[in-house]
């Protein structure tokens, strides 16, 4: 058994709203799972001094679209997952590969959308680039479809399905209502495009009329991906389904993510809230979309930075049945040290994502393991060091840089 003691941390978030950081204290880690917080190690086999920082959840990318490995033709660019580990990422979900090349959107069969689907989730899903925990290989849901279908995704181990480019004038057929108990009795998560046109071009326009007829477990990108529905059916996605988990993203409708956020925070139910980036796409690639998103929140739309956090982690984890994004025993340890940047006025990371002041990452964990050491290659550094004591630990590997698709180890 391998024993990693955390001390020195100054503030514990949980990325659990119902559970208040905690300050001064530690964490003890075995064999990459959380044993206990607040308590010591006898005699830990390494030691990670947080010098006084905060540590959180790695972030869970609730929105993604992967291709093979770290390589997206979207921006023809390699190396963008690694990237968005140094960024806090720790965790993805794939929203559908959408962008290989010559993929024909008017012209999706049942078979190629699962074929498609299995290959990603036994390629890029088994490698976990860069070490993060990509869940990738979504079936992107099209006519047709029948329950052999969802029976072999079963048994490919893919529990992610999305609406996209659905013919919607078939709402009244009772088909995708079908796919999406077929998908419940599996154990699956469907998602929903909702919003305007997608980058793709052919995607389908889906407002409160075919959101609320479906009843998508998550409606994606609701305040755009880039175009939002209008306010009032915003507003009535949120009041008619109001057990449904709202999608914000990165690339969006900055206007219509104060709306979303105001009309959760007046019911109470900010736990509805998930979080993505809806990237490598035509918004580019950002490896700090998520730090942003939680900076947005929780400086200009009134969010708690508690709450913004737990979007960011833990809810979108839950909401996608994933195992992480909290801080409690026998979860993975997957984990950030994280503080200000020298020349803010924060001391925390919290207060820095109540200014909306960008966090400097110092080290990131995914099941244990540190894949950042010291310093993210992403964010400038925060103004308080962290130390190692004990065994070698790994430091990080050479990884391409987001550049040009043909460099060397693109696919």
């Amino acid at each position: 058994m391998t024993t990693l003691l955390v001390e020195d941390i100054g503030l514990l978030v949980h990325g659990d709203p119902a559970v208040a950081p905690v300050r001064d204290t530690t964490l003890v880690v075995e064999d990459g799972v959380i044993a206990g917080i607040g308590v010591d190690a006898a005699a830990p086999d390494r030691v990670l001094s947080a010098g006084g920082l905060t540590v959180m959840p790695g972030l869970v990318d609730g929105h993604i679209h992967p291709t093979f490995g770290e390589w997206t033709p979207a921006q023809n660019a390699v190396g963008w997952i690694g990237n968005y580990l140094h960024g806090g990422t720790t965790s993805m979900v794939s929203a559908g590969e959408l962008h290989i090349p010559g993929l024909a959107f008017d012209a999706l069969t049942p078979e190629l959308v699962l074929s498609i689907a299995i290959t990603s989730k036994h390629t890029t899903g088994r490698m976990r680039p860069s070490g993060v925990k990509v869940n990738a290989g979504t079936v992107l849901l099209v006519p047709g479809m029948t329950e052999e279908h969802f029976d072999r995704a079963q048994r490919e181990g893919i529990d992610q399905l999305k609406f996209i480019f659905y013919d919607w004038n078939r709402l009244g057929d009772g088909e995708a209502q079908r796919y999406v108990r077929w998908a419940h009795e599996r154990g699956m998560t469907v998602k929903l495009h909702s919003g305007g046109m997608s980058r793709s071009g052919s995607s389908r326009v889906a407002g409160a009329d075919v959101v609320v007829a479906v009843e998508p477990d998550i409606v994606g990108h609701i305040s755009g991906g880039p175009i939002p529905p209008p306010d009032a059916d915003i507003v009535e996605i949120i009041d008619r389904l109001p057990d449904t988990y709202v999608e914000v993203c990165s690339s969006n409708n900055y206007r219509a993510t104060m709306v979303v956020a105001v009309e959760l925070s007046r019911r109470g139910r900010l736990d509805r809230l998930t979080l993505g980036t809806d990237t490598p796409g035509g918004t580019g690639v950002i490896p700090r979309g998520m730090l942003r998103n939680i900076c947005y929140l929780a400086s200009v739309c009134g969010v708690d930075p508690v709450s913004a956090v737990a979007a960011a982690t833990g809810q979108t984890a839950r909401a996608h049945g994933l195992e992480t994004g909290v801080i409690a025993e026998g979860r993975a340890a997957d984990l950030l040290v994280l503080g200000p940047i020298t020349g803010s006025g924060a001391t925390d990371a919290l207060e820095a994502f109540a200014l909306g002041d960008l966090p400097g990452i110092a080290t990131v964990l995914v099941d244990g393991v540190p894949l950042v050491t010291t310093r993210s290659e992403q964010t400038p550094p925060p103004s308080r060091s962290v130390t190692w004591r004990g065994a070698a630990v790994r430091h990080e590997t050479p990884r391409p840089a987001a550049v040009g698709a043909h460099a060397s180890g693109c696919c």
